[in-house]
């Protein structure tokens, strides 16, 4: 078997990468693919692709989506705290390895195998490579439980996140969830949606052959204008989200809302046949209450009617337990080359994990469900 690091995915067939990759949009080779030749990923974006493959011959057996990094910023995991106590040490943290989905803190597949053996062949040559060019560490984000084994396996240190998933328990319809809340959560979203019905925006669920070009501009001026509003550069640019379109339009759900014909804002889904995955949004004019109608409400009733199990509602925001979300462990992985760095960072996680586990524990007893849903 030999290992390889590839700098892009163009030279790796896209056909034997996606037998690995299952049917989750963000790990399949157009997706990774468009992210670099959209220009994301440029020189200078701090992104360097530098994916690894292990090989029998011809046949692909392992794959890993991996970056070498020049910061942290776009994962979604924070660690700056341990760059800075390292490079304080003088113990240069930059650049680190990640194998994660850039810009996209989504659980899924990170370690692409054919078998175990293969998985975990792989992992022992990443990081042994990542040894011998005195690397300061690898980094691996939400990843599937099949790689978190492999992960722990090899000694990686682990670190739990929450996040707020929605989770579909056989609903015939929307007012069958609303039925499962408490009645003041139940209160409380309906007269969220009736404040923006009565504000007279009409809300248009785009999929597949419906977006157009020019749905995918207009879904671009609202993300770059959250961006703006935060004195941000956005992260990906309008190539990627046209490609994303012209290539995955099948996977994609646009929530537009229009006032008086003319469209002020959008939220972009994505899915495949068993999740519905959360990702942007933006408006052009506030609405109250509309950000919450285009980003859950919609999302909860388009996973009810496709018969979809889960809707991860993506990072943070503890506001989404109100509106019918739970709170969910996340965890990512991480091989710090320095010693002292690598011990105190374990510290910390420990004491970190014990805070979260109570945090947890206090978010579910804040599950507005009724006492007989969630018992």
């Amino acid at each position: 078997m030999e290992l390889r690091f590839t700098p892009g995915l163009a030279s790796i067939e896209a056909a034997a990468w996606d037998a690995l990759a299952g049917n989750q949009p963000f790990v399949r080779h157009a997706f990774l693919l468009a992210l670099e030749e959209s220009g994301c990923l440029a020189e200078g974006s701090g992104w360097q692709p530098l994916h690894a493959t292990l090989w029998q011959g011809t046949r692909l057996l392992a794959a890993m989506p991996l970056y070498l990094k020049a910061h942290s910023w776009g994962e979604y995991v924070f660690d700056w705290a341990w760059a800075n106590a390292s490079e304080r040490a003088g113990w240069p943290y930059y650049p680190k390895l990640l194998a994660a989905i850039p810009f996209t803190p989504v659980p899924g597949l990170r370690l692409l195998a054919v078998d175990e053996v293969a998985r975990q062949t792989l992992l022992a040559g990443v990081l042994e490579w990542a040894e011998a060019q005195q690397l300061s560490g690898l980094h691996c984000l939400f990843p599937d439980a099949l790689s978190a084994k492999c992960l722990q396996s090899q000694g990686l240190l682990r670190r739990t996140g929450v996040q707020f998933h929605w989770f579909n328990r056989g609903y015939a319809d929307y007012p069958a969830f609303l039925a499962s809340l408490n009645h003041d959560k139940r209160k409380k979203l309906k007269q969220e949606r009736k404040r923006v019905a009565a504000s007279g925006v009409q809300i248009v669920r785009k999929s597949g052959g419906d977006l157009s070009p020019a749905d995918w501009h207009f879904f671009y001026r609202c993300y770059a204008n959250t961006y703006r509003q935060h004195r941000a550069t956005p992260y990906l640019n309008e190539r990627f989200f046209q490609r994303l379109g012209a290539l995955f339009a099948e996977q994609c759900l646009l929530v537009i809302a229009y006032q008086d014909g003319e469209p002020l804002a959008a939220a972009l889904n994505l899915f495949d046949s068993e999740r519905l995955y959360g990702r942007y949004w933006g408006a052009l004019q506030h609405v109250p209450n509309l950000h919450f109608e285009l980003c859950y409400h919609q999302g909860i009733e388009f996973a009810i009617e496709r018969g979809l199990l889960v809707f991860e509602g993506g990072a943070q925001g503890e506001h989404k337990l109100a509106r019918g979300f739970e709170a969910v462990e996340t965890s990512s992985w991480h091989w710090l080359a320095q010693a002292g760095l690598r011990d105190a960072v374990a510290h910390f996680l420990q004491q970190e994990g014990q805070g979260l586990a109570h945090y947890l524990s206090e978010l579910d007893e804040r599950a507005p469900f009724r006492q007989d849903e969630s018992a």
